[in-house]
């Protein structure tokens, strides 16, 4: 029996949730965009990967924390009860905005990957290929959507687990090689902060782009049975794993390729691959950047059709779009993002280069604005929660203020980075039209 108009089945499992933001998190920004942050403050960058986990782990709880006090909500919700739906509506946007952008992005990705094995195929046919895939991916039953992307996401996790193994086999010589010892590369060409300690801040800005996408887990709420119980769970297991999954790659590459020595057009996973004398190196990364970059996707449009669906039934957004299918999906969501996708495949027809670099930056901004709102939220409703929370965040109010305010200067950071300048601009005409939108949206409502 199908579900009614308007209703989301609840059939997520905690691993569901679990992989489902980790394939948000762990793709190109892990598996290419390592060189980049290397590149900016040397093997000192595991500091940079370390303290925003810790900033993304109070984010998390404190999400964690409301969920236990108002259950069937997600993270919209939240930000919609402390400050209105004003605030709810601005954030709402700019998360679809951003995970739009992103899709876009990846979807284009996956196809100029596809193009290693079918350089005879145009980009943009192998490009709607992959967003065709993807549409149909989130169609499908809610429980059977979370069960794909746990495995896609497991290929990735699986490949990082392989890669620090063999990696530290080459590290401390179990696995021979004619290049060692090692070690001496953390402190040789500079030291471990080759660039000062002042660059593990200038790392930051590609690092929290890396870390976009953790906050999915506060859309799943509405999907999840007993979410309030499970996601404290959740939340302090997928903490570790991001670290871990960032930090130890990071350390073995900087031990077994000079810092200076990456290359921005190749993956440092693809050279440490290749000292291994692993036979097809290359083949075998592409097929894992290929199903990163899916499962990334996959990750955004779940995130983005969910938040449309949130707010077309909050009245913030047209109320056709909480039309469901018998199998709980949100249809026509769905069906608006499979547009979007199609429409930005096409554009990278004719502006590729263009479009990556105006849109890179985007979710780096807007992850920074969505955090910060969450961690005001919970700031603000601590103290009139209708019950008692089964979860708290630790140190209150002095650990989630202070999370607030690292966010907000490296938010601040984004906005006068020169090299995001088009971005930004970007973001914020996007952000001053919803602002005005807002005002004329809920020009009678006191919020």
């Amino acid at each position: 029996m199908g579900q009614p108009e308007g209703s989301l089945q609840k059939k997520l499992k905690p691993r569901h949730i679990s992989f489902m933001a980790m394939g948000g998190v762990i793709g190109t920004g892990i598996f290419k965009g390592s060189s980049e942050t290397i590149g900016l403050a040397g093997p000192g960058v595991v500091v940079t990967y370390v303290f925003a986990g810790l900033l993304l782990l109070v984010v998390m709880a404190a999400m964690a924390e409301m969920a236990t006090v108002y259950p069937n909500r997600n993270m919209k919700d939240f930000v919609r009860e402390a400050f209105g739906e004003k605030i709810s509506f601005i954030m709402g946007w700019m998360y679809c905005f951003m995970w739009l952008s992103v899709c876009v992005i990846e979807v284009i990705a996956a196809g100029s990957f596809l193009q290693y094995w079918f350089p005879d195929v145009p980009l943009w046919l192998l490009s709607l290929a992959c967003a065709a895939f993807i549409v149909l991916v989130n169609l499908m039953n809610v429980g059977t959507f979370g069960e794909f992307e746990f495995w896609l996401a497991g290929i990735k996790i699986a490949m990082i687990i392989i890669f620090i193994l063999l990696g530290g086999a080459l590290l401390f010589g179990i696995i021979p090689s004619a290049q060692g010892p090692y070690l001496q590369n953390y402190t040789s060409y500079g030291g471990f902060f080759p660039n000062g300690w002042t660059s593990i801040f200038s790392a930051m800005l590609v690092v929290m782009f890396s870390y976009g996408g953790s906050e999915l887990i506060g859309l799943t709420l509405t999907e999840t049975e007993n979410a309030e119980r499970i996601l404290p769970k959740v939340v302090g297991n997928f903490i570790l794993r991001v670290i871990l999954f960032f930090t130890l790659p990071i350390l073995i590459i900087c031990g077994l390729i000079p810092w200076n020595q990456l290359g921005p057009e190749s993956s440092p996973f693809v050279q440490v691959l290749s000292a291994t004398g692993l036979s097809g190196a290359a083949h075998i990364m592409n097929f894992v950047l290929i199903t990163a970059v899916l499962s990334a996707a996959n990750s955004g449009i779940y995130g983005a059709s969910r938040m449309l669906y949130s707010m077309a039934s909050a009245g913030e957004a047209p109320k056709f779009l909480t039309k469901t299918n018998k199998q709980g999906s949100p249809v026509n969501t769905l069906m608006l993002c499979a547009i979007i996708l199609l429409a930005g495949s096409l554009l990278g027809l004719v502006a590729q280069d263009q479009l990556f670099r105006i849109l890179m930056a985007v979710p780096g901004f807007v992850v920074m604005l969505v955090w910060i709102c969450i961690a005001l939220s919970q700031l603000k409703l601590r103290n009139q929660y209708p019950v008692k929370p089964s979860f708290k965040v630790w140190g209150f109010p002095y650990v989630t203020g202070f999370t607030a305010f690292c966010l907000t200067v490296i938010a601040i950071m984004f906005l006068v980075d020169s090299q995001n300048r088009v971005s930004i601009g970007v973001c914020l005409g996007v952000l001053l039209i919803l602002i005005v939108s807002s005002f004329v949206k809920f020009r009678s409502s006191r919020n």
